[in-house]
């Protein structure tokens, strides 16, 4: 079974050892400082710098872009899903689950849109998927609105204290 285990930054070490993942996607701030876990190799960590925003224009902060969601598909469909794909921002809320959607509709592009989220929603009842990387996902990965609807259907996740890294299914239908 292909997963994706979303994490806070905090707990990245532990799961990636829990897991046995090999392979990260960070999307944190470009000041944040942190160290990647000796399990993940420097060649198979996307580190993506951008702010949990929702719009361009913040002051210095910087908004997921199109770039960033290009480098999240690329780099999943490389991921050799013998491992979970370890995902984590800073609190494992809102960009890392928002870039695990994206990543697993890019390695399974038949998948449902609505089954994908109530997973995501069945495994974190926490998770607030950040809406500019779903919309950019959306328009990058040809689903039509059908994933940004699927968002929209579950609504805001329930207050988080950043500390709940979650297993997303990839493989197991949702009935």
């Amino acid at each position: 079974m292909s997963a994706i285990v979303v994490a806070p930054l905090a707990r990245i070490a532990e799961m990636a050892v829990r897991h046995r993942s090999r392979e990260m996607i960070s999307l944190i701030a470009k000041e944040q400082a942190f160290h990647r876990p000796a399990v993940i190799s420097a060649e198979r960590h996307l580190l993506l710098g951008m702010n949990d925003i929702t719009f361009a224009g913040t002051g210095g902060l910087v908004a997921p872009q199109e770039a960033h969601v290009q480098a999240i598909i690329d780099f999943a469909i490389t991921w050799d899903r013998s491992a979970p794909l370890l995902i984590h921002c800073w609190m494992g809320v809102s960009r890392s689950p928002a870039a695990a959607l994206i990543a697993a509709l890019a390695v399974y592009p038949e998948e449902d849109d609505v089954l994908l989220v109530r997973r995501l929603r069945s495994a974190s009842p926490h998770a607030t998927p950040n809406a500019r990387l779903i919309q950019i996902g959306d328009q990058m990965l040809g689903r039509d609105g059908r994933l940004m609807e699927a968002i929209r259907a579950i609504g805001r996740g329930a207050d988080a204290d950043g500390n709940a890294p979650f297993v997303l299914t990839l493989d197991e239908p949702v009935s």
